[in-house]
């Protein structure tokens, strides 16, 4: 047996494995968002930590732009690095999606 093939079409060293023929456009794909998602998380990161240490704006503006960033990172993340595309997904999974968000929800707001 083919050992890619016992761990999910990847290599023990955790590269994708191609059939002889395959282009491997799917890996470039995939990397191609990973590295987007990686650059949007740093800014998507840094600019809050910028606001407030450059005090550009109020505190209640403040809290406002940082939630507005954490909400876009939040889709960033789902996007990039989990891959979950919304219209192209299953009921199933989006179900599955939504009640982690709930549970991280209520465990949030439970320690305030």
């Amino acid at each position: 047996m083919n050992d890619a093939h016992h761990l999910g079409g990847r290599s023990p060293w955790g590269e994708p494995h191609f059939e002889s023929g395959s282009s491997g456009g799917s890996y470039r794909g995939d990397l191609h968002a990973y590295l987007w998602g990686l650059a949007l998380a740093v800014i998507l990161t840094v600019a809050p930590f910028a606001l407030v240490r450059w005090h550009v704006m109020t505190t209640s503006s403040l809290w406002i732009a940082i939630a507005i960033f954490a909400l876009v990172q939040a889709i960033v993340h789902f996007r990039c690095f989990l891959h979950v595309n919304p219209p192209h997904e299953n009921v199933d999974e989006m179900l599955l999606v939504l009640f982690t968000v709930l549970i991280l929800i209520m465990m949030a707001g439970g320690t305030v």
